[in-house]
């Protein structure tokens, strides 16, 4: 018996539309009337993350940030966390400075970005966000951060992604969440080790949990979870390491999951 799922949020829990189907809704609230604890592990800050989990009536700690943040929704307690090291964030700005890279700073659960362009705003319209604009990143980055966030071409940022691991890769944990954004949090800012942590705050064992995602970032809670599960639409290299593979986002993929795996049990 599962007792614990995460589900990723954009292309995977979200069809290309960006919503979450009524099918779906119906299968993660019977999974929720049989016990089962139904949670969301996304790379999206909380303010975007709970916006989505009220929306389809959940009312559990969620794991943001790729899992550096796992935090209450409605009483809103923070559970887990964990910040960048500010030498590693120090270096990765001065990085994206010396570079022209397109940074964007998470402070407070409030989206920063230096310049009002054409990136920032798409990723604010995607995750239905403000954000604000500081040209001077020097006095935010010494703040506590959940993740630092690059956006640019996927051939440019699989190269920064190796010269960022020679740089702080001994003090940071570095994933793509989409092909054009690389994204640095703390080592233990996963979704793996967040998905091990909840397991222990709602007392089930890791055999007893299912993930599922469809990208690189979710590759920890795959590994880590009783049943990995990948979506049709996954990159390729995750959906190798899945113990299973769904349907598409937008087959009813997580629907699928829910049914096959914990209602028909």
């Amino acid at each position: 018996m599962y007792k614990l799922i995460a589900i990723d949020v954009d292309d995977t829990l979200l069809n290309d539309e960006l919503t979450v189907t009524e099918g779906t809704k119906q299968a993660m609230a019977a999974a929720i009337e049989r016990g089962v604890t139904v949670t969301l592990a996304t790379g999206r800050m909380f303010a975007s993350a709970q916006q989505i989990a009220r929306g389809i009536n959940l009312n559990v700690p969620i794991i943001t940030y790729q899992g550096a943040l796992v935090k209450t929704l409605l009483e809103g307690e923070v559970l887990y966390e964990r910040s960048v090291p500010t030498d590693a964030a120090k270096a990765v700005y001065a990085y994206c400075e010396a570079n022209g890279l397109h940074l964007q700073l998470y402070v407070d659960d409030e989206l920063y970005g230096t310049e009002d362009n054409d990136r920032i705003r798409a990723y604010s319209r995607q995750s239905n966000i403000p954000y604000r604009i500081e040209p001077d990143f020097s006095k935010l980055i010494h703040l506590p951060m959940n993740k630092l966030l690059m956006i640019d071409e996927p051939d440019r940022l699989d190269q920064v992604a190796e010269e960022l691991k020679t740089l702080v890769g001994d003090r940071v944990h570095i994933t793509k969440s989409k092909a054009h954004y690389l994204e640095v949090m703390h080592k233990e800012g996963t979704k793996g080790h967040a998905l091990q942590y909840l397991a222990g705050h709602i007392g089930c064992t890791m055999a007893e949990t299912i993930a599922i995602g469809d990208a690189w970032n979710d590759r920890e809670m795959i590994q880590a979870a009783g049943l990995g599960v990948a979506m049709d639409n996954a990159v390729p290299a995750l959906k190798e390491l899945a113990d299973y593979i769904t349907l598409s986002n937008n087959e009813d993929g997580v629907k699928h999951v829910i049914e096959k795996f914990v209602l028909s049990r």
